[in-house]
């Protein structure tokens, strides 16, 4: 290890993230210059394994930056190390259209595995890659040839290992001890308010130890230690993860503020010149050396002769393993068969039940057409029913098992999925009770934002869950899944709709897609094929049962309550027409000609009805319509007694539509 070069690499990292920050007035300084030997042994040390010209080598180590405010830090380091990151765009930290975010975003920047931020949901991102790792190598690895072997780092500081998600994960990578994942620990004993002593006084060495975590505490700043450290945890496969707690100096390089919580913004840039002068860094901004750039260019030709050998060797492999590797590209590439919904087998004409136990057994269908897809649940199996038969159960004697047992974790659970899906070679889906969403709800808007095909397999989801009352009936869940852009929230009304939500989440590729699903028994769709049904719910919506006459009246719905409209349709004579709208998100990208075939302009006398709140449906129903929902909490009582004592009735769609 060239300690000589390492330092100054650290130094000039240190310059960078003070002349950006300084240049823009705006982003976070602490991090970058009080981990600035971490960089240096990562990215320079030999502590990570990758190929700049190949930044999605399957076998590479990832990095992940939880404390995704220090984005300077995984910038410089990007750049320094030869990544398609240009000095120009370091320049144009946190500007418009620039590929250096104000903090790191999946897909906009080279090198960045993650969309971070939110503090703590990097960890649990960690702990979703070393489970795709471990399950990877698994699957893949054969007695001949390792195409897996490689580990997951993050890097997070005490605002990270304070929330919650965090927590869970971390409980969660040791009980399944994944030994491919390395926490760096920036323990710098400040948050941004004030010195961490004033919100925490955990011991961090024995709160890891009693997570069966392999712990060790080293000085941040020296350069052997940390070298050391990591060689150590990516030598140690002993079933446990490693965590390597760093003590630093916040905004180290910065006199005036270093070791204080004025370090961990901007506040440091008001010295720019000051503490340029002290790191020793010539008058030239944004200065990377000729030494350290030589250095780098060096380091990434060995790695490129590192990537050489490994796909000679992956090569190899394919050619002797040709039904392995067939999955293991269509896993990379997101290939899906494009007739899945037809290949799941049709329910019988009549069939009722929940569409949760229509989705246990659809499941198992498309386990078969998927071989990619792994699904887990928070402590609920029994309910959700999306347990894989015959597909084991992840854990450390089973890595190839396709379910995850998560524990009472949704927090990580959904932060987990994202890590399987940001890693991109397997297709992870989750489940739990639907109006326990919002303890997921964070993980799914960055699914969302990150364009992560994740399934969310929700059940239970209306008042219709009866007697366990209000807190656990959703009304307004729904409607707040709704709102997140790029997000599908499907909420089909029977069994071969719900054959066509899960065909739908699976085809999707750009975007997570969320199945709501009833714990009471459904009525099947009259009169329609399995595949009309199917491709409808593929639509986002469609015509159910069309008008015998002169269209008069559309009556709308989605899920458990459509079956009161069919059933008013029958009272109210042949020119009412019925709308099946399982997915808004769907309908509404479908083109102009579709849409006004299913919901005519020229008719205007609309009623929509949902056992949830109103607001979103007045959009198709229009001023002069009506919408029948629920715009309170529920009630603790049979599930049909709350539904008929909350207006979700037959009676009530023919009272508002005459």
């Amino acid at each position: 290890m060239n300690q000589e070069i390492l330092s100054q690499a650290a130094t000039q990292a240190r310059g960078l993230a003070i002349d950006a920050v300084h240049a823009c007035s705006s982003g976070h300084l602490g991090l970058p210059l009080g981990c600035a030997e971490i960089g240096a042994v990562l990215f320079g040390g030999g502590g990570l394994r990758y190929n700049p010209e190949a930044p999605k080598w399957l076998n590479r180590d990832r990095f992940i930056l939880s404390a995704g405010h220090g984005s300077m830090f995984l910038y410089s380091w990007l750049h320094m190390a030869g990544y398609h990151l240009s000095v120009e765009e370091v320049k144009n930290f946190r500007q418009l259209g620039s590929e250096t975010p104000g903090h790191p975003e999946f897909g906009d920047t080279e090198g960045v595995e993650a969309t971070t931020g939110p503090l703590g949901q990097g960890v649990g991102n960690a702990v979703g890659y070393a489970m795709s790792g471990k399950r990877a190598a698994a699957k893949f690895n054969t007695a001949d040839h390792t195409i897996f072997n490689h580990h997951v780092f993050a890097l997070l500081g005490d605002g990270c290992l304070q929330e919650g998600v965090a927590k869970e994960a971390i409980a969660f990578a040791g009980h399944n001890g994944l030994d491919n994942l390395i926490l760096i620990y920036d323990s710098n004993d400040v948050t941004l308010d004030a010195m961490a002593e004033r919100t925490q006084s955990e011991d961090a060495e024995k709160y890891f130890a009693s997570q069966k975590w392999d712990v060790v505490t080293i000085d941040g700043h020296d350069l052997e230690a940390i070298a050391g450290a990591v060689e150590k945890a990516k030598a140690d496969d002993n079933g446990k993860p490693k965590v390597i707690i760093a003590k630093t100096l916040i905004g180290k390089g910065i006199p005036q503020v270093a070791g204080t919580a004025g370090a961990h913004g901007e506040g440091g840039a008001n010295f720019a010149d000051e503490a340029r002068a002290g790191l020793g860094l010539p008058e030239e901004h944004f200065y990377v050396s000729e030494e350290v750039r030589s250095f780098f260019a060096e380091k990434a030709e060995n790695s490129k002769h590192e990537f050489l050998s490994w796909q000679s060797d992956y090569e190899a492999w394919a050619q002797a393993n040709p039904a392995l590797a067939t999955e293991l590209r269509a896993g990379v590439t997101g290939e899906i068969p494009s007739d899945i919904a037809d290949q799941i087998p049709a329910f019988a004409d009549d069939e009722g039940g929940a569409t949760r136990a229509s989705g246990g057994t659809v499941i198992q269908s498309v386990a078969k057409l998927v071989p990619q897809l792994v699904t887990g649940s928070a402590d609920l199996y029994g309910s959700t029913k999306n347990y894989i038969k015959d597909g084991g159960d992840f854990g450390a004697e089973n890595p190839a098992g396709r379910n995850i047992w998560f524990g009472i974790r949704e927090h990580a659970m959904g932060a987990i999925c994202n890590g399987i899906a940001y890693d991109g070679i397997f297709r992870a889906s989750c489940a739990t009770f639907l109006v326990f969403a919002d303890y997921v709800r964070p993980s799914i808007r960055l699914a969302a934002l990150a364009k992560l095909p994740v399934t969310y397999i929700f059940t239970h989801d209306s008042v219709g869950v009866g007697e366990d009352g209000p807190t656990h009936q959703p009304v307004e869940t729904v409607s707040g899944l709704r709102v997140i852009p790029n997000l599908d929230v499907i909420r089909p009304a029977d069994a071969e709709e719900t054959a066509g939500a899960f065909a739908a989440a699976m085809r999707r590729t750009d975007g997570p897609t969320l199945l709501s699903l009833t714990r009471q028994n459904v009525p099947a769709i009259p009169g329609l094929s399995s595949g009309e049904r199917r491709e409808g719910v593929l639509r986002g919506g469609y015509i159910v049962r069309k008008e015998k006459g002169e269209l008069t009246t559309i009556l709308m719905s989605c899920g458990s309550e459509l079956q009161h409209c069919l059933k008013a349709a029958e009272e109210l004579g042949d020119g009412v027409r019925v709308v099946s709208i399982p997915c808004f998100e769907r309908f509404d990208r479908q083109g102009d000609d579709y849409r006004e075939a299913v919901l005519p302009k020229s008719c205007t006398k609309r009623v929509a009805i949902e056992a949830g709140v109103s607001g979103l449906w007045w959009k198709y129903v229009g001023s002069e319509g009506k919408v029948l929902g629920i715009d309170r909490f529920g009630i603790s009582a049979p599930g049909g007694t709350v539904m008929k004592e909350l207006g979700m009735t037959a009676e009530a769609v023919v009272a508002a539509a005459k």
